[in-house]
């Protein structure tokens, strides 16, 4: 086999893999998901664990929205979120889900922070809160930066005058930030 053979074997090689990867790990992870939710309900019907789980994340949010069940809902919060530790853990994750789907979404304000005196160096990152005159801090704005290739961030509070707003979808930013600026661009306007 030539050497120019070889390379292009190699590079179609490395483009299947582009393609199948990221296409069989997701089928993976949704079969082993709905295997395990299918697992949780003694009947052997394939998918009947997910229509379950759906249908009744659906009741339990109609039943929330209504004022006479509501105070049961708010009630039980309460005492829930008294209990050590589950009170953090409950309550990072209710913000963390409400700010991506709830009516108060945070992540709908992508930015770039510069991090020198000419911008020359910017991070995107999306603003949480607008206002931090209640912490003493007037001027300055709460950022999140989502880690690229990961599922965490880092917070900071930085000066109003180093963020600037970014022409982008929230959705198209977190994408772009999350695959190390590989996509997101192409969904931006």
């Amino acid at each position: 086999m030539s050497k120019f053979t070889f390379n292009r074997f190699v590079t179609y090689f490395l483009r299947g893999l582009l393609f199948v990867v990221p296409l069989a790990l997701t089928i993976y992870i949704i079969f082993q998901g709905l295997e395990w939710l299918d697992g949780l309900i003694p009947l052997d019907i394939p998918g009947l664990g997910l229509l379950i789980i759906i249908g009744a994340i659906t009741v339990l949010g109609y039943l929330a929205s209504f004022f006479i069940t509501r105070p049961i809902f708010v009630l039980f919060e309460k005492y829930f979120t008294k209990i050590p530790l589950v009170s953090i853990l409950y309550s990072s994750i209710k913000d963390l889900i409400g700010a991506f789907v709830g009516d108060h979404k945070k992540f709908n304000a992508p930015v770039t922070v510069s991090f020198d005196d000419y911008g020359t160096i910017l991070k995107v990152g999306f603003i949480t809160r607008e206002d931090l005159d209640e912490i003493n801090l007037p001027g300055y704005v709460s950022v999140y930066m989502p880690h690229s290739y990961n599922f965490s961030g880092n917070h900071f509070l930085v000066e109003k005058n180093r963020v600037k707003p970014l022409n982008m979808k929230a959705t198209a930013a977190m994408k772009f930030v999350v695959s190390g600026g590989v996509s997101g661009l192409e969904e931006s306007q």
